[in-house]
This record gives structure tokens, C-alpha cells and sequence, in this order.
């Protein structure tokens, strides 16, 4: 079915599905993940570059378009084709803000083909083989993707101002193939799974960046050292 996302973003609407999570048909968008909507309100500009990295059905993705604005850009990347297809039919209904580009592939440190097992409970906690969490109620079936890394990606598409993460536990893989998006000191927007705490943290801080707890409002932040679920990476000397 067709949704209208809730304030600030009620001018961009989506394609959702039960497939992505029964959560999609509560009568209010609003209450579906009011933390996303809020970072994605927060922490992107006019202008800027998005990557949204394991998209789902593009709450972050259309809503980060309108935040950006006509002059920025979006690069949704799902590996999942039914959620591919979604995002596409969305990305003809949201005009006048930035364009959302949907690529079908997943992110990951090296370029290949790997198995991308679909999660028997909802979608939206599918994931590469060797990874995922508790919440997959186990596997429906087995799609074969191909597999990029981000730094492939600028090869392509300009450099990301932002950069948001939600890999279902693969997001070391994602970073250790980004040093060079790292390099270019984009905001980082990162869902951690809880063994990667601490390498997750060590890769970001080495990269001279900042972590913070993105559940906690702006003003109540302070530096962590271990990578928190919702974590917020912001480069060192960055405003």
C-alpha cells in the first residue's frame, strides 16, 4: 500500500508492504520508527549526499531526499528484490526533492556474489549469509546477490556527506570496505549489532571519528568508546 511519511516529511510518500514488517500497517506512520525520522530530520542538509546501506522499504531514504533537498542525492542499496522493487515504485512518486537511485546489491568488504538468506518472520531483518540476529523467526528462502564495497561505489556516484548503516550484524564488513568513504568524513547514522561493539568503535575511531549514542537527544550526547546499537559517528573537528 501506498503511506504518506509523518512530519516533518509528509510530502514524500511510500510504497510498504507486511512484507517488510507488520509494523507498516499501523494506522499511524508516525509510531513505525519515530528515532530514524528524527536523524534523518537532525542530521541531514540541504544538499547533501545520502547512502542509505540495507534500505528496507526507504523510510530513510525518501525521507533523507526531502531533507536534502533538489540539490542532493540518494543512493538507496537493497539486495532483497522485493524490497528493490518497492523502492523503485516510491522512487517514481516522490518529484520535486532530491532523486533516490536504488541499486540491488548488498554492501560488503570484498566484490562477489554471497547468499542472502530472507527471513522468515519479515524482511527487514533478511541478511547476508554468516550474519543477521535472533529477530529472523529463521529462513524462508535463498536469494544470491552480488556483493560491493562502498569505496567500488564512489567509482560511481559522488562521495557521501552521509552515510546510514543497517546491515543486520554485517556492518564491520560494510566499514572495513568504506576506508576511503571513511577518509572523506561523512556523517555516519550506524545500527551496531552487540558483538560488534567494540570493532566497530575501533575502526571508526581510528578513523578520526567521534561516536555517540543517537538514541540520546543532541544535547545530552557525550563521546562513548564502545559503539552503542544506534550509533552516530561524527568526524573529529566536524561541526
Amino acid at each position: 500500500m501506498k503511506r504518506r511519511l509523518p512530519r516533518p516529511f509528509e510530502a514524500a510518500r511510500v510504497y510498504v508492504s507486511s512484507e517488510g514488517g507488520l509494523r507498516y500497517l499501523r494506522p499511524s506512520m508516525s509510531s513505525i520508527d519515530p528515532l530514524l525520522l528524527r536523524l534523518a530530520a537532525e542530521i541531514v542538509r540541504p544538499n547533501d549526499v545520502v547512502w542509505d546501506i540495507g534500505a528496507n522499504v526507504g523510510l530513510f531514504s525518501f525521507s533523507a531526499a526531502l531533507a536534502a533537498g533538489r540539490g542532493g542525492h540518494v543512493l538507496a542499496l537493497e539486495p532483497d528484490a522485493v524490497l528493490v522493487e518497492m523502492l523503485r515504485r516510491s522512487a517514481t512518486l516522490n518529484q520535486g526533492f532530491a532523486p533516490v537511485l536504488v541499486l540491488p546489491v548488498a554492501a560488503a568488504n570484498a566484490h562477489g556474489i554471497s547468499q542472502f538468506l530472507i527471513a522468515r518472520r519479515n524482511r527487514s531483518t533478511s541478511h547476508l549469509e554468516g550474519f543477521g540476529t535472533s529477530q529472523t523467526g529463521g529462513v524462508r528462502s535463498v536469494q544470491l546477490v552480488p556483493t560491493v564495497t562502498l569505496d567500488w561505489l564512489t567509482n560511481h556516484f559522488p562521495m557521501p556527506t552521509v552515510v546510514k548503516i543497517d546491515v543486520e550484524a554485517a556492518e564491520l564488513k560494510v566499514l572495513e570496505g568504506g576506508l576511503r568513504v571513511l577518509r572523506s568524513r561523512p556523517l555516519i547514522l550506524c545500527e551496531v549489532a552487540g558483538n560488534n561493539g567494540h570493532p566497530v568503535a575501533e575502526i571508526l575511531t581510528a578513523n578520526g571519528y567521534t561516536l555517540y549514542d543517537a538514541r540520546q537527544p543532541p544535547s545530552l550526547r557525550t563521546p562513548v568508546h564502545v559503539a552503542p546499537p544506534d550509533t552516530l559517528a561524527v568526524a573529529n573537528g566536524r561541526s
